[in-house]
């Protein structure tokens, strides 16, 4: 089953996107914002997730 025709797939697709996209801005931008270490490495962790399940993703359905 192609999961970008799923509507289901395509809102969790476009989620880890937006996710990424915030936790990508918060580990770059939180030095000039004050942000504590802890958190920009949390948000950079998030982001390698974000990109490891995008590239899951990206191979399950080219495999489907």
């Amino acid at each position: 089953m192609n999961d970008t025709k799923n509507a289901g797939g395509m809102m969790v697709t476009a989620a880890l996107w937006l996710v990424l996209l915030v936790s990508a801005a918060t580990n770059s931008i939180g030095q000039f914002a004050g942000l504590d270490w802890t958190f920009r490495m949390i948000a950079g962790a998030v982001s390698v997730v974000c990109i490891v399940l995008l590239i899951v993703r990206y191979i399950a359905r080219r495999r489907a």
